[in-house]
């Protein structure tokens, strides 16, 4: 018997965009919080739903396995998670209801349920982490095994009868590098290569350096880390890099942080780790071209690999990048493409249209 079966719910079939560019990245939050679990002594089980197209799939899994616990735990580092599909949605009520058909006590973590966690409770959850995950999973599991009262236990909200039961908010986690390596041993690296090859793209995995983003861009949605943000440290990462070339034989990386190298230095240090070790990758980034513009940045980052950066310009209009708080200036959008591709690393925007008050005229400084 299974303590614990961990899902998530984003089916990358159900999003046909994203199906059809055949480049899917293993479920990282998920497979954090089945490392520490499992380090606390729990046997656990991945159920990965980024490849399957039904989500009726996991009752053969339940029957199977026979969990106690059914926790659906979604990538919080996968930006495409935190645009909610509805039909992702309704496959993790479909889930919630196979759950408890087999008398799964069902635990949700994800945007969408922090959001909107009265939806999944009425769909049948018995509890919704609010927030970051991983710890409050722990001490929650813990507490329902030894029949404890979970009503002092931070970041929950479940359902006593007919009201809404919501704990204080609880701390996000700053000391990063506590936490275990995530279990990628419970993902099927081999099928997700498959599917890269299938559209001639060189393998690539999926790492996060940093949780959260301290700035206030005013369209933002931030409903796992606020505006905080903490780091993993160079040396964290290069390990866990060194474990993926060495097991997996990957040396390209998606780094999905909200934004990296947020931290002062940090891409220096991290780019004097990779040579210490004599560990050659590429990588592509999420990044601000104020953060780019400091000090010897883009030089640390072409040093270390980096071969594209999305940077979020958002406007060609000084005006609407005022009015959304961006904190940033046309001339550095400039400025810091023109840097980058001078070090032959691909430049790529993130654009909006149609914010409030935009004009004809905004949009045409765009091009």
């Amino acid at each position: 018997m299974l303590d614990i079966l961990f899902p998530h719910s984003y089916y990358y079939p159900l999003d046909k965009k994203q199906w059809a560019n055949k480049t899917p990245y293993p479920p990282l939050g998920t497979i954090y919080a089945a490392s520490l679990m499992r380090e606390n002594g729990y046997s656990v089980s991945l159920f990965d739903t980024n490849l399957r197209s039904s989500s009726s799939e996991i009752e053969t899994e339940i029957q199977q396995k026979k969990p106690s616990f059914l926790v659906i735990y979604d990538d919080g580092f996968n930006y495409l998670t935190k645009m909610c599909l509805t039909n992702m949605r309704e496959a993790a009520f479909e889930m919630i209801s196979i759950g408890k058909k087999y008398s799964c006590t069902v635990i949700m973590n994800s945007s969408d349920s922090t959001d909107h966690y009265q939806k999944y409770l009425e769909a049948g959850a018995d509890f919704i982490i609010l927030g970051e995950g991983e710890l409050t999973l722990k001490d929650l599991i813990s507490k329902i095994k030894n029949k404890e009262n979970t009503s002092d236990l931070k970041g929950i909200v479940y359902k006593k009868e007919k009201e809404f039961i919501t704990t204080p908010k609880r701390e996000v986690l700053k000391e990063l590098d506590k936490l275990p390596m995530p279990a990628w041993d419970l993902v099927d690296v081999v099928a997700y290569k498959k599917i890269w090859a299938e559209r001639g793209r060189k393998f690539t995995l999926n790492m996060a350096t940093t949780r959260g983003c301290p700035y206030k861009c005013n369209w933002c949605a931030k409903p796992i880390y606020g505006v905080r943000y903490n780091s993993h440290s160079p040396e964290y990462i290069t390990k866990h890099i060194s474990y993926l070339k060495e097991n997996y034989g990957v040396t390209n990386f998606w780094m999905c942080d909200d934004i990296f190298g947020l931290k002062p230095n940090w891409v220096q240090k991290f780019n004097i780790e990779l040579k210490k070790i004599d560990l050659s990758i590429e990588y592509v980034i999420q990044s601000r071209v104020d953060l780019l513009l400091k000090e010897d940045t883009i030089d640390a980052l072409a040093e270390s690999g980096l071969k594209e950066v999305w940077v979020g310009a958002e406007s060609g209009s000084q005006k609407i990048l005022d009015a959304m708080d961006k904190g940033t200036q046309l001339s550095q959008i400039y400025d810091a493409t023109r840097l980058l591709k001078q070090k032959n690393i691909q430049v790529a925007f993130f654009i909006q249209f149609g914010y409030l008050g935009e004009t004809k005229e905004d949009i045409a400084k765009r091009f």
